[in-house]
């Protein structure tokens, strides 16, 4: 399987003990295959434990992007400026992204990034994804508006913000041992956009 991606299973119940179970699941029989109660029964829970954490099946995948997410949010909500313009804006929501990605180890890489072809669950991939990328970039876009964007502008850069990182995570994943640190590769690929948005 290449890199082992896990950080060893916790004594007491987790997301991560969760997740590390699941996923181990996934691989030897396929998302679609696995159910709830085999993926409790290999972290030894309850199913009322496993509802506790995740709301749903395709939740599991998510735990280091959530709380990445999380750590967002608390960055941009606590950035104070004394100079509120669309590039500053723009330069704060950059320096966050890349600030979240350095607390990302290079060996945190979300084994659904790197083996969901053959945990056989690339659509409900897209569909648990997509929720969580839409609340961000609604965050982004309101953050922006606080900067001078007009609302459309600002869920367009917002939205063109979030697409942009996950195709540099994306990168950054599928580079195997090689890779660089998250945030090298986040910040070659939305400088663009920040130059792009933030020219009047």
């Amino acid at each position: 399987m290449g890199e082992h991606l896990t950080r060893g299973r916790p004594l007491a119940s987790s997301p991560e003990m969760l997740q590390e179970a699941a996923l181990e699941l996934f691989v030897e029989q396929t998302y679609a295959k696995t159910t709830i109660e085999e993926i409790t029964q290999r972290a030894g829970v309850s199913r009322a434990t496993f509802f506790n954490y995740f709301p749903a099946k395709s939740d599991v995948f998510w735990v280091d992007l959530d709380d990445a997410l999380r750590r967002l949010s608390g960055v941009l909500g606590d950035h104070q400026s004394v100079e509120q313009t669309p590039t500053v804006g723009l330069l704060v929501v950059l320096q966050g992204l890349c600030a979240v990605a350095r607390e990302m180890g290079e060996g945190r890489v979300p084994l659904a990034l790197t083996q969901h072809e053959l945990m056989g669950s690339v659509h409900e991939l897209q569909s648990s994804a997509l929720t969580r990328f839409s609340n961000q970039a609604t965050i982004i876009s309101e953050f922006l508006q606080g900067f001078g964007f007009s609302a459309p502008r600002a869920r367009a850069a917002a939205y063109a913000s979030i697409a942009t990182a996950i195709a540099a995570t994306q990168e950054w994943a599928e580079a195997g041992t090689s890779r660089h640190p998250l945030d090298t590769y986040l910040r070659e690929a939305l400088e663009p956009v920040v130059q792009g948005f933030a020219q009047e």
